[in-house]
């Protein structure tokens, strides 16, 4: 599927991966296909279902797919990719990632003048 194929090659002619870490990434780009997958299937339909006592309810998928972009998140974070001003790769919480990002985007616009 695109998003997964998309994600491979964004990453893989940028970065020198061990085989383990192909792995890995092969399970990020499986995960991404997985919840495109689910997303086409929940947005086809409805997303809501009627419950056992007739209740309307978040549709299964709902959480499915959530469940799958934390496992996705879990695998990028595994291979500790580095920011784009780092030589090497860190692991960090997602709050740290977001301020590691945030300082970037705010040095290329003082740098260039725009977050291109």
């Amino acid at each position: 599927m695109e998003h997964g194929l998309r994600l491979w090659r964004s990453i893989v002619p940028l970065y020198d991966l061990s085989p383990a870490e192909m792995e890995v990434l092969w399970q990020c780009a499986q995960t991404a296909d997985l919840i495109q997958a689910l997303s086409e299937i929940l947005w086809a339909g409805n997303a809501t279902v009627t419950g056992s006592g007739g209740q309307l309810k978040a549709h299964p998928l709902v959480a499915s797919i959530a469940d799958q972009r934390r496992v996705l998140d879990g695998l990028l974070r595994s291979l500790n990719l580095p920011m784009p001003d780092e030589d090497a790769g860190h692991r960090r919480s997602p709050a740290a990632q977001a301020a590691a990002q945030a300082r970037w985007r705010e040095e290329r616009t003082r740098r260039h003048g725009s977050v291109g």
